[in-house]
């Protein structure tokens, strides 16, 4: 934690392990019985490996500080976060061979599928494949240059309105309305979207990759997406000819995805070294490798605080609010808007940071005609004539060199002049230009995040706790009990059928709990308890046909183990 930089640690929470329920466990355990069944034959050859690695376990839900400490053997480490966090701060946290794992747990009613992250998508979805050095890498190299992209304004919008209806949907004490007016935010502000962004591009690849992806050949493919890792519903849906199978290129960062919804088409990777291959692609289009005045085009599109890079290694971060082209078509003027930062190869330069900058930040670029460092001299007047045609006129009182050609004037009584058009007036102060001829870089966030501060899209939020009522406590006081019954060394018949009169009389409609009782009783010499509870969970099926299938799961899986 103390490496963990400053903007990044109201992200991590306490995981609060005394605050899952019983039933929370026995959740756990369906899921992860279901997936390690099913994926043992289906997922990529290091699922299975990947669980035993990290320490995760059939039985309980896992502490997180255990699965870091096993991650930390492959150079990784696990924090809690609560829910989804901002996909820049989740990327970031990458960077740093951080998995950010959600300490949240499903509910029972959406065991199959959850709308939100939670410790069984993170823990037994990411976790596991992370032992594969190859995949590991591919993480690392990912959000590396996942934190570079440019997200934009609407991009922000965008998740807070994915992030309030996951978390609706996810509660079980939303109410119908609430879900219906998530849901109707999320689709207008889904239609309002006006162009992809960078980071939506990369973010369509992370989850066509590292959450719903598939390797191998498309007649024989494998899951390794944490997505499908962590849903029994879908991991078994993905593999059925329902779902079309494509090869994966870059084209991936086209197919637009629905967070909320069972995917209808999922790529095919060859290998993991082909998932490398694609980023590498996509990498050399971005802004940040680019630069010029395609990159300041993306940025003044995104209209968040992002950075702009020259030759020598002087960066200006802020929100683009325009930028000026000569006739010849060079680049001329750079302006910034809002609170704006000074730095020199991601370090901010003392005295011009977001306080100093706070009402926006704009310099000519190019060198001035003539201009010699050395011939320049404090508290006389300095004027610099740029081939733009870009004129600076005042007293200098100041130069500042924080690296080889690399120089910020400080000009008094100083204006400004473009074309006619006055840029700078003496009555707004000093005047800082940076001495640069070219952007060769335009890369998300601030260059030095840690002294800027606060940025839009590093807003932290929690998942609601759950508020139980008597008659749930009552029903977790059962799930603890069968979880007491299956440590006994001598469980006896007379013990499955007085719990089984109990759970009928009790939580009749409770079919996890008839399930976990339905596999002790398969443990007993004699079937006869086993076969009043295989018919109790039939009737029930029968009666609720929307658990049916999960219900079925849970038999079959019974008279496997059995």
């Amino acid at each position: 934690m103390q490496q963990l930089p400053e903007h990044l640690k109201k992200y991590i929470v306490e995981q609060d392990y005394q605050n899952y329920t019983a039933q929370d466990h026995a959740v756990w355990r369906y899921v992860l019985r279901q997936l390690k069944n099913y994926l043992g034959r289906h997922a990529h050859k290091s699922y299975l490996s990947g669980l035993e690695k990290t320490g995760i376990t059939i039985d309980s839900i896992p502490h997180i500080e255990d699965i870091s400490q096993h991650l930390e053997k492959f150079g990784w480490r696990a924090l809690p976060v609560s829910g989804f966090i901002p996909p820049a701060a989740f990327m970031e946290l990458q960077s740093l061979s951080i998995l950010p794992i959600a300490s949240d747990m499903r509910s029972i009613d959406h065991l199959l599928y959850t709308p939100a992250p939670d410790i069984v998508h993170e823990a037994a979805g990411h976790a596991p494949i992370i032992a594969d050095p190859e995949y590991a890498a591919y993480l690392k190299q990912y959000a590396q240059i996942a934190k570079k992209a440019l997200i934009s304004k609407e991009d922000l919008e965008l998740y807070k309105a994915i992030r309030e209806l996951s978390d609706i949907k996810e509660s079980p004490t939303s109410t119908s309305d609430e879900i219906a007016a998530a849901e109707l935010k999320l689709e207008q502000t889904s239609r309002a979207m006006t162009f992809v962004s960078e980071a939506a591009e990369l973010s369509r690849m992370n989850w066509w990759t590292a959450e719903y992806g598939l390797v191998g050949d498309l007649q024989s493919a494998h899951i390794f997406g944490a997505g499908l890792l962590s849903s029994v519903g879908e991991s078994q849906w993905c593999l059925s000819d329902q779902v079309k199978k494509i090869p994966l290129t870059i084209e991936c960062i086209k197919q637009s995805y629905d967070i909320t919804e069972p995917q209808p088409q999922l790529f095919v990777a060859r290998d993991f070294q082909h998932l490398g291959h694609i980023l590498e692609e996509f990498s050399a289009t971005m802004a940040y490798r680019r630069g010029g005045t395609e990159g300041l085009i993306k940025a003044l599109q995104a209209s968040t605080v992002n950075t702009v890079e020259f030759n020598n290694k002087l960066q200006i971060s802020g929100v683009l609010k325009s930028f000026k082209m000569s006739a010849k078509k060079q680049l001329a003027y750079v302006q910034l808007d809002g609170p704006s930062q000074i730095s020199y190869a991601d370090q901010q330069i003392s005295g011009h940071d977001k306080s100093y900058h706070q009402h926006g930040y704009g310099t000519p670029v190019g060198f001035p005609q003539g201009f010699k460092v050395d011939e320049l001299k404090i508290g006389q007047p300095c004027e610099l004539q740029y081939d733009s045609g870009v004129v600076v006129q005042g007293i200098l009182t100041k130069v500042v060199t924080p690296g080889p050609a690399a120089h910020i004037l400080t000009l008094d009584q100083a204006t400004c002049t473009y074309q006619r058009e006055t840029l700078f007036k003496p009555d707004w102060g000093l005047y800082d230009i940076v001495l640069a001829q070219e952007v060769t870089s335009v890369f998300g966030g601030p260059a030095d995040r840690n002294a800027y501060g606060e940025i839009e899209d590093f807003v932290a939020s929690r998942v609601r706790k759950n508020q139980y009522s008597d008659e749930q406590l009552k029903k977790f006081s059962l799930y603890q009990k069968l979880r007491d019954m299956r440590s006994l060394q001598n469980l006896t018949s007379e013990a499955i059928a007085k719990t089984f009169n109990e759970l009928k009389e009790k939580t009749p409609s409770e079919w996890l709990l008839f399930v976990e009782l339905y596999e002790m009783a398969q443990q007993l010499p004699t079937k006869d308890e086993a076969r009043q509870i295989e018919n109790e969970l039939k009737n029930l099926a029968a009666q609720t046909p929307a658990i049916a299938s999960q219900i079925a799961e849970g038999l079959k899986l019974a008279h496997v183990e059995a």
